[in-house]
């Protein structure tokens, strides 16, 4: 079923090109340029994600995946989750292939969905960034915030899903 949602945004697309290019065959060249500057763009990320994904699933065997995320490790396997999404740079999409090879490897589910929401929201590496921007305090209280955050979502996770 998910490969097929793929299928489907990229039928949107050309339609979308389609109608655009009846419209304004302009607008529709101008789409089509700014569409393989952002792919071009974010092409590197993706096979680098990708294959970071390869070797972690051939290098890193199950076994410690699931001692160190899995769910016999419980409020641990929590925190560590949330913490290497924490530190983790990146754009956020690169989190879900990640975190898919580390649930077949053995995570436990609310683990990951701690590393998913840290990745997102925990800025460890743009942190100077944000406390230059926005004053220490700010950023520091939004970071931990953000952190605890992410494993409230990630026990709510193991309980509904």
């Amino acid at each position: 079923m998910e490969r097929y949602i793929g299928y489907g945004y990229l039928v949107a697309a050309l339609i979308g090109y389609l109608v655009t290019m009846q419209r304004s065959k302009q607008k529709a060249q101008q789409a089509a340029a700014s569409s393989v500057k952002s792919f071009l763009g974010v092409a590197p990320t993706f096979l680098a994600v990708f294959g970071l994904v390869g070797l972690l699933e051939v290098f890193v065997p199950p076994a410690l995946i699931e001692r160190t995320l899995g769910a016999e490790g419980g409020l641990l396997s929590l925190f560590l989750g949330g913490a290497v999404g924490s530190v983790a740079a990146g754009p956020p999409v690169a989190a879900y292939p990640i975190a898919a090879s580390l649930l077949s490897g053995g995570a436990w589910m609310p683990a990951v969905a701690a590393f998913i929401v840290s990745w997102t929201l925990v800025g460890f590496v743009s942190l100077p960034f944000e406390a230059k921007t926005f004053g220490w305090r700010f950023a520091l209280v939004r970071n931990g915030f953000s952190f605890v955050f992410a494993l409230v979502i990630g026990i709510l996770m193991g309980a509904i899903v």
